[in-house]
């Protein structure tokens, strides 16, 4: 069986990679950014190393005493700390960050992704081992969406993937086929609440993929706090992209969706 590393940023994603990774007998050595990963990664995996924020070449190093060969990026990191942490950053790191050109987050990853692959790490795909958090297409709570709202998620959708192509943000909030918020570099959580600020009866959320969609960069990740942020700006309507979507700790979102009336659809 294989060992892979597994780079975990923010949220419960990471720790259900290393609970599902391990039960199909994979080895896997953790590497936790400190005051982000979630500190339960730890006691999931074989292996945990903690590092601090923008320490590349500590990580490539202890992944190559580690054998590690393979490599997973799960969790949320703010966009924002690229900019706010750029001193923090090694050599490596800046090396990356130098070569790009620009700070689009599929540009740095596939910087990542370079520098790794000279040192023969490849970053894989991590979904085989993630495949009940992705929801097929349909409607995933008791109520489905409006005439109305169906008509937002339209719009929605066409618009969220234009700006997802251009790696401005995955999350448009949408009500009576008007853009209320786009998310950019503050994430898909401040998005709601800035639209929660600008409408208060009503409106739709859609979450869409790249049109070319890596999957093993930056998936779009639905959980627990976008509901409840979604909740908070009066939203009805939750629309996310079958197939390319994780949907995190979906009993629990789905019952609380339900709970407040949303209606959630993977289209």
């Amino acid at each position: 069986m294989a060992k892979i590393g597994l780079v975990a940023g923010f949220g419960t994603l990471p720790i259900t990679f290393a609970r599902n990774a391990k039960a199909q007998g994979e080895t896997v050595i953790g590497f936790g950014i400190k005051g982000v990963t979630d500190e339960g990664v730890a006691a999931c995996v074989d292996k945990m190393h903690w590092l601090t924020w923008g320490s590349l070449q500590k990580a490539i190093l202890f992944a190559t005493m580690d054998g590690v060969r393979q490599v997973v990026l799960l969790g949320k990191i703010t966009k924002s700390v690229v900019f706010e942490k750029q001193e923090a950053l090694d050599p490596s790191a800046q090396k990356v960050l130098g070569k790009v050109g620009d700070k689009k987050d599929y540009a740095l990853l596939k910087g990542v992704e370079g520098l790794l692959k000279k040192i023969g790490i490849a970053i894989i795909d991590p979904t085989p081992y993630l495949q009940e958090l992705i929801p097929q297409s349909g409607v995933l709570t008791g109520r489905a969406p409006t005439a109305q709202e169906e008509g937002d998620i339209a719009y929605g959708k066409d618009v969220a993937r234009v700006a997802a192509g251009f790696d401005v943000g995955q999350t448009v909030v949408v009500k009576d086929k008007t853009v209320i918020a786009i998310e950019a570099v503050e994430g898909t959580d401040e998005t709601l609440k800035r639209a929660g600020k600008l409408v208060h009866n009503g409106c739709v959320v859609v979450k869409m993929a790249r049109p070319e969609q890596d999957m093993r960069f930056d998936v779009p990740l639905v959980g627990i706090d976008t509901l409840k942020n979604l909740i908070a700006a009066k939203g009805t309507a939750l629309a996310l992209e079958a197939g390319k979507t994780y949907l995190s700790d979906r009993a629990e979102l789905i019952e609380l969706a339900d709970a407040n009336g949303i209606a959630i659809v993977a289209v």
